[in-house]
C-alpha cells in the first residue's frame, strides 16, 4: 500500500462545545488539548457527530499569514472513531480529499487517469444558463482527451445505508467491522425533501451536462477517508441526489471510488480506487 500524503504535527483533542460559547459560527469549537481550552475551526461542522461535543480528534495547529493572532488556533483533521474495541482514524477535514486526489494523479494510482498528460486544479467552466461552476481538476488523460473532475470528501459510512430512524431499531452485533457501506451525502437540512448539498447536486447535473453535449470525459470522484468498509452508496437519505448520480451514470459519467486508511502518525496510504458502487 502507497503512501499518499502526511500531514505532520497532528495532537490529540476534545471538543468540548460546537458551536464555540466564544464565536458563534459552527465552524468553530471549543476544543481542549492537554487539560488547555483552545478555539478549533471545524471545517465539516459536526460532520454527523464525528466533530462535535465529546468526540476525540486530531487537529493542526493553524499558523497566521497576518499579524493579528487567528481566531481558531487549531484545525480539527480527523475524527478517532471507536467501534467494537476498534480505535480507527477518519479524514473529516473536506480539503484533504482533494489534495489525496492530486497525489494519486501524481502517482499513477487512479485507474481512469492514469499517466495523463496533464491536469490542474480548480478550473472555472462557464456555459451561459447550463454550466457555472470551479471543477476540482481539469486535464488532458493519456490520450490527448480533455477531462473534468469533481471531488467529493466521504468521512461517513454504516453497516446499513438507511434513515436515521430505521438505524436505530436495527441490530448490527453479529456483522463484521470492516463491512460497512460509505455512503454520501448526509447532513443538515431544513425540510425533510430538501437536498442535503445543493452544491454537490448542482455539480453531478452539470457534469451530466457537459458529458452529454461535450467530447470531455467528465468523472466524479468520492474520496472514503476510512477502511471499514466494502462498498459504496449515494445515499437513499436525500434521493435527489441519489437519482441524479444514477442517472449520470447512465449517461456515461465515470465515478471513481477512492479510499485511503489513516493512522494516527497522519499517514495517508491509498487502499483502493474501484470499492463496488451499490
Amino acid at each position: 500500500m502507497k503512501i499518499l500524503m502526511q500531514v505532520n504535527d497532528l495532537q490529540k483533542a476534545v471538543i468540548i462545545k460546537r458551536p464555540s460559547k466564544v464565536i458563534k459560527s459552527p465552524y468553530v469549537a471549543d476544543i481542549s488539548i492537554d487539560e488547555q481550552e483552545f478555539l478549533g475551526h471545524t471545517p465539516s461542522l459536526g460532520c454527523c457527530g464525528l466533530s462535535d461535543t465529546g468526540q476525540l480528534v486530531l487537529v493542526t495547529k493553524l499558523v497566521s499569514k497576518e499579524k493579528e493572532k487567528p481566531h481558531c488556533e487549531y484545525r480539527v483533521c480527523f475524527a478517532i472513531y471507536k467501534e467494537k474495541d476498534t480505535s480507527l482514524i477518519i479524514g473529516i477535514y473536506p480539503k484533504l480529499a482533494e489534495n489525496l486526489v492530486e497525489k494519486a494523479l501524481q502517482a499513477n494510482l487512479l485507474t481512469k487517469l492514469a499517466y495523463s498528460q496533464e491536469y490542474k486544479r480548480e478550473t472555472k467552466v462557464f456555459i451561459q444558463d447550463k454550466v457555472n461552476s470551479r471543477f476540482d481538476f481539469s486535464g488532458i488523460d493519456k490520450d490527448g482527451i480533455q477531462f473534468f473532475m469533481e471531488v467529493k470528501n466521504v468521512p461517513l459510512a454504516d453497516y446499513e445505508d438507511m434513515f436515521a430512524i430505521e438505524r436505530k431499531k436495527a441490530n448490527f452485533e453479529d456483522r463484521d467491522f470492516n463491512s460497512k457501506v460509505a455512503y454520501f451525502p448526509d447532513g443538515y437540512r431544513k425540510k425533510a425533501n430538501d437536498t442535503i448539498s445543493p452544491r454537490a447536486l448542482k455539480h453531478i447535473l452539470e457534469l451530466t451536462y457537459l458529458k452529454q453535449n461535450t467530447p470531455a470525459r467528465c468523472l466524479l470522484c468520492f474520496v472514503i477517508q476510512r477502511n471499514d468498509v466494502n462498498r459504496f452508496s449515494p445515499s437513499i437519505i436525500d434521493p435527489e441526489y441519489r437519482s441524479a448520480v444514477l442517472n449520470a451514470i447512465k449517461i456515461g459519467v465515470e465515478i471513481i471510488t477512492m479510499v485511503v486508511e489513516w493512522n494516527e502518525s497522519g499517514e495517508a496510504k491509498f487502499i483502493r480506487d474501484d470499492l463496488p458502487i451499490v
